[in-house]
């Protein structure tokens, strides 16, 4: 498995893979991602800002997606949360999506450890990796924990008015 940084070209393919995994939510009957985000003039701002990325099998099929965006992230201005490394720097994880086509490969568990290698690899300032997902997303929540991610509080109404999400930490350095 390898990630590359996306490029507008590649702004459907993201589509794509959002709009699968808003309907893998909506078939577990998670509320997550139901109304207008990830929106398309986010994911467009994600790849003009050089954070979003396409996750490639070694086959090179294109299986998923996500955005790695670096601190400071406002999304977690409003955030209760304990932090485990409260100084910058930090990267965030976020849209993070496996295609429902590529499903059951461990792709997403191949994701996550792809890019924490990378981080502590090839960025020794970064002190620490942020992720969040909403409080229904049991199969995510699983994933986090499983790679070593810490719950350190909780948002509420971020990206929808009224959910709520948990946000976790993994320090890396």
């Amino acid at each position: 498995m390898y990630i590359k940084q996306a490029t507008l070209d590649d702004l459907d393919t993201i589509i794509d893979i959002l709009s699968d995994g808003r309907n893998q939510l909506a078939e577990a009957g998670v509320d997550q991602w139901q109304g207008d985000y990830p929106s398309r003039k986010q994911i467009t701002g994600d790849i003009m800002q050089g954070v979003a990325f396409l996750v490639n099998a070694d086959d090179n099929a294109t299986v998923g997606a996500v955005a790695i965006v670096p601190s400071p992230d406002a999304t977690y201005d409003t955030a209760n949360a304990e932090w485990l490394n409260k100084t910058e720097p930090y990267r965030v994880l976020h849209r993070v999506a496996i295609h429902s086509s590529h499903a059951g490969h461990g792709y997403a568990t191949q994701l996550f450890e792809k890019i924490i290698t990378h981080i502590t690899e090839k960025h020794a300032e970064i002190k620490s990796i942020r992720i969040d997902t909403h409080s229904d997303n049991l199969a995510m929540q699983h994933l986090i924990a499983k790679m070593g991610f810490q719950r350190v509080g909780e948002m509420v109404g971020v990206y929808h008015h009224d959910d709520v999400c948990y946000v976790y930490e993994k320090l890396i350095h």
